[in-house]
Formats: C-alpha cells, structure tokens, sequence
C-alpha cells in the first residue's frame, strides 16, 4: 500500500488569486496596509510563515492574538474571493484521481501550507473535500518540513492501519514539497503545474517530474 498526499495550490488547483487577494484584504482591514503581499513569493509556504514574513517585511511584530485576528480576517474574505471565474483543477488532476482510483485504490490526504479550514474552503467549490478526508496542514505547523509526521499519524488515527515514511509519495509542485518529504525517506511527483518549470523541478531531488499528473507513463512505475 502507499499513502498519496497531495498539496493544494498549484498542484491540485489555482484559486485564481482569491488566497492573494483574501490576505491583501485582512491586511488592510487589520492593519491598514494596501496590498501587503505585492511581489511577495509565497509558493510553496504555509499560510502562518507567510503572515509572519508579511508582518516582518512593514515592521510589525508578530503576536500570536494579531496572527490569529488575520486568519480570521483572511478566511472571511476567503468564503467571498474564491468564487471568482479564474479558478480551476489543474490539467491531469482528475485524470490521476481516476487513475488511482481504478488501479490502485490508495488513501489520498493532503500535505499543504494552507491552514485547514482554508483548505477546505478553496477545495470545496471543486467537490474535492470528499476525496481528501485527512491531512496536515500549515496551521498544524508553520515549518512545512514538520508536516509529514503529522499526515502520518492522523492517517493512522483515523484508518487503524499502520504505514510508514517509506510508504508514502508527496505530490507538489515546489522545491518546498520536496524538501519536505525526502529526509524522511518519502518518495515525490513534483508537477510543472505551479510556478516551477520542469528544468527547475529536474534540479530538486524529486523522483518523478512530470508536466502534468496525466502522465500516466512517467508516474506509473512510481506507483506499483
């Protein structure tokens, strides 16, 4: 058996900016500051690590009560933005969940940035929430290299069924989702359907980079 955990943005779905817009939002109504996050990298960070380099970056200490007054702030706006026109599956995303689906049958969780319940809201108009019924997630943890433990242990609290490091493949689309997977001995499909190219995925330590996750040639002998 192997366990698939899969990140959110850029590998499974564009918001369309709607988490962008969402924090430029919380930001200014929190803070007063307009498009906080203009020209800000954010591939590949979890949601907390973002606020805080956002804070950092206009001088603002961090407080875990300013933190938690954000979020609150960026999921409001969150429910609104991400029903937008933009937004869409990424090419190949059903294509693999059919896949697994009908020759594999894995469990399939998340391994995201995204804290939970932003997750849930930008998954939710895609019908996805169902398909993914577990995971870790960026308010589990600021640090995405601690995440996969917990991916791990909430698969075996809620399924009773044992797994380890060696068993599971974590698929992004980042130098960040690999980083996250390989010292514990994961294997990764890192996909060039984010803002990495191919040659850049090449670079990372990857085990399979694909174009998209309908590459069923290349992504196959990962999955036996």
């Amino acid at each position: 058996m192997k366990l698939l955990l899969f990140d959110i943005d850029g590998t499974l779905l564009s918001a369309g900016g709607a988490g962008t817009r969402s924090l430029n939002r919380a930001f200014e109504k929190v803070l007063g500051i307009k498009e906080a996050f203009q020209n800000f990298q954010m591939a590949g960070k979890t949601d907390i690590l973002i606020i805080k380099e956002g804070l950092k970056l206009w001088g603002i200490k961090s407080t875990d009560s300013l933190i938690n007054q954000i979020i609150e702030e960026y999921l409001n706006f969150l429910r609104v933005e991400i029903n937008n026109n933009s937004k869409h599956l990424k090419p190949g995303v059903l294509e693999f969940i059919q896949l697994n689906r009908e020759e594999f049958g894995y469990p399939m969780g998340l391994l995201t940035g995204n804290i939970e319940r932003g997750a849930r809201i930008k998954l939710e108009p895609f019908g996805l929430n169902s398909l993914f019924p577990f995971g870790a997630f960026g308010s589990d943890h600021e640090d995405r290299n601690h995440l996969l433990p917990v991916a791990i242990e909430r698969f075996i609290n809620n399924f009773s069924r044992k797994i380890d490091f060696h068993q599971c493949i974590v698929i992004g689309d980042t130098p960040r989702d690999v980083a996250c997977a390989k010292p514990y001995g994961a294997k990764v499909i890192a996909v060039a359907t984010g803002p990495y190219s191919v040659n850049e995925l090449k670079e990372t330590k990857a085990d399979v980079v694909v174009e998209t996750l309908a590459d069923k040639e290349k992504l196959l002998p990962l999955l036996i």
